[in-house]
């Protein structure tokens, strides 16, 4: 397997640093994934850009991005991102119970949450090719059309993430490392 640089501020190129020291602002460190996408600053810029715009411009609450971005992580099998995004969704306020639901790979019992999850992954796993009735239950938990579209955002954002993860395999930062996922999780229940 090939070694990738995991950059900070002080090693990125010019054109990364920018987002790599807000990164490290807001969580107290850079995230693996971060710090690995600053291999290429058109990556990493495109990244912070577009999450900036979902995080801030977007419509669904802190818990559901994190529902969402959870959903993404799990569907597409990314250790690392399933474990960042579970220390992310339970300091959102997500429910414990829907955080273990998602990483089993099963539908929380939350009907919200349950119908965003389950939309996010569909639209995954059908590659966008989603049916009429799967968007008809999505926008009858109470989502909008706009969301619908809002939902492609955080799977583009998340396949920056996660696919960057799944090639480097980068190592777990501390805080995240009590959250971590193997492909194939189950509590056993």
């Amino acid at each position: 397997m090939t070694t990738y640089q995991l950059h900070t501020a002080e090693t990125a190129d010019e054109a990364a640093k920018g987002p790599l020291e807000a990164l490290e602002s807001a969580f107290g460190f850079v995230p693996a994934a971060a710090g690995l996408m600053a291999n290429s600053p058109a990556l990493l810029n495109t990244f912070f850009a577009a999450f900036g715009h979902f995080r801030g411009g977007g419509t669904f609450g802190p818990d559901e991005r994190q529902v969402l971005l959870l959903s993404n992580a799990v569907a597409n099998r990314s250790e690392w991102a399933v474990a960042f995004h579970t220390l992310e969704a339970l300091q959102d306020g997500v429910e414990p119970a829907v955080v273990e639901a998602i990483r089993r790979g099963e539908v929380p019992a939350n009907r919200r949450m349950a119908a965003l999850s389950t939309f996010t992954r569909s639209l995954i796993e059908k590659r966008g090719h989603v049916e009429a009735r799967e968007v008809a239950a999505f926008k009858a938990a109470g989502f909008t059309e706009a969301q619908v579209f809002e939902v492609i955002t955080g799977v583009a954002i998340s396949a920056m993430t996660n696919h960057t993860a799944n090639l480097a395999r980068p190592p777990l930062e501390d805080l995240v490392a009590p959250h971590e996922w193997k492909t194939g999780y189950s509590t056993g229940a």
